[in-house]
């Protein structure tokens, strides 16, 4: 699992913007609090991060045409197989959503996606 850096969700190839929500998906709903190397940083802030970073994911995937379930626009939604957040408290939106995602992880990510033969420019 991987969150892209947000300054590449507008850019990102089918396969991987989709592959993103299915994986922040899983993130927001079981998979809340499994320690995972690429994401372990998502669990240091509260679940409502996570759902604003998948927002920004969620208008791309609307952007281009796409239909996800008006669900996971709740922030309380976790998904078919786990329980809502009763209410889960909102937390102010910064920029970038996750303060980790700065210019040396955007490389890492640009890095990560050209081993895929994936060459974006920035």
């Amino acid at each position: 699992m991987r969150l892209w850096h947000q300054d590449l969700l507008t850019k990102l190839p089918r396969q991987q913007l989709l592959g993103q929500h299915r994986e922040l998906a899983a993130l927001r709903g079981n998979g809340w609090g499994k320690k995972h190397a690429t994401v372990a940083d998502v669990f240091k802030y509260s679940p409502y991060k996570l759902y604003q970073f998948h927002l920004l994911v969620l208008q791309e995937m609307q952007r281009r045409g796409y239909r996800p379930d008006s669900k996971w626009f709740d922030p309380n939604y976790r998904g078919q197989h786990c329980a809502p957040y009763r209410e889960l408290a909102a937390c102010s939106l910064s920029e970038p959503v996750y303060p980790e995602h700065d210019q040396k992880y955007l490389q890492v990510c640009l890095e990560n996606l050209k081993q895929k033969g994936i060459n974006l420019l920035i």
